[in-house]
């Protein structure tokens, strides 16, 4: 989430973004997950949170 927060995204708008893919929110929180994940969804937001994330 603290990378999430560093891209400037919102979490209410992460968890719709969550919830289109399938993904568990709260398992996110708990565990992460798998930057290539964020990867294959070719999404322009979750490929700006990777960068962020790659860039700490």
């Amino acid at each position: 989430m603290s990378d999430i927060r560093r891209a400037k995204m919102c979490s209410s708008g992460t968890r719709a973004f969550f919830l289109s893919q399938g993904w568990d929110w709260q398992d996110f929180l708990k565990n992460g997950r798998d930057a290539q994940d964020f990867i294959d969804t070719k999404d322009a937001m979750a490929l700006q949170v990777v960068e962020v994330a790659n860039g700490r």
